[in-house]
């Protein structure tokens, strides 16, 4: 099973010289992710999607929650990365700050859905570069086909999915948000 690939890793450097408040609100965050990711129904999920597109699990040699946010070069946060050829699959957490703004704006119980939903998505995303390395346009496609299909089963459990695919794979939609208002909910699953 890929739980047992899964594993929290820290790259200080990252991040600089963090504080103690950074380091804890990241311990704690990454420590979620790999229960989340963890979880049997997500894990039976991974499984059936896994078989579905003829990736072999075994490809995936390890799967690292890691601790601090990493940045691309054009300045945009990295959400996950996969190295198909070491089979090593990197999910990374969004900056404390965004957090934050999240947390003060929709409340502690919409951002951990928000943060385990993000990291469902990005080991969703990067399990299918192992198939479609080159083609980042159909990995995210199928992405969003994917994740869907696993929220909609959650969506009637929780009334703040729709929102949170939007922040997912909407992100122009928060990225420029003003945090002082509410986040508009621009469409629904599509199953």
């Amino acid at each position: 099973m890929l739980s047992n690939k899964m594993k929290i890793t820290v790259h200080p450097e990252k991040l600089g010289d963090p504080s103690q408040k950074q380091v804890g609100f990241y311990m704690k965050y990454a420590s979620f992710v790999l229960r989340t990711l963890r979880r049997p129904s997500f894990q039976k999920f991974l499984s059936w999607m896994l078989r579905k597109e003829n990736i072999e699990e075994h490809r995936v040699r390890d799967v690292q929650v890691i601790v601090f946010p990493s940045q691309r070069k054009n300045g945009n946060g990295l959400a996950g990365h996969c190295n198909t050829n070491r089979g090593r699959i990197q999910i990374y957490p969004k900056t404390l700050k965004f957090c934050q703004e999240l947390m003060q704006e929709s409340g502690k119980d919409k951002f951990t859905l928000y943060a385990g939903s993000r990291a469902r998505a990005a080991l969703i995303h990067e399990l299918l570069h192992l198939k479609y390395a080159n083609d980042e346009e159909k990995v995210r496609e199928l992405t969003k086909e994917y994740f869907a299909v696993f929220a909609q089963n959650r969506s009637a459990q929780n009334s703040h999915m729709t929102s949170i695919y939007n922040m997912i794979f909407r992100p122009e939609a928060i990225e420029n948000a003003d945090f002082s208002g509410k986040i508009e909910v621009a469409r629904k699953i599509s199953p």
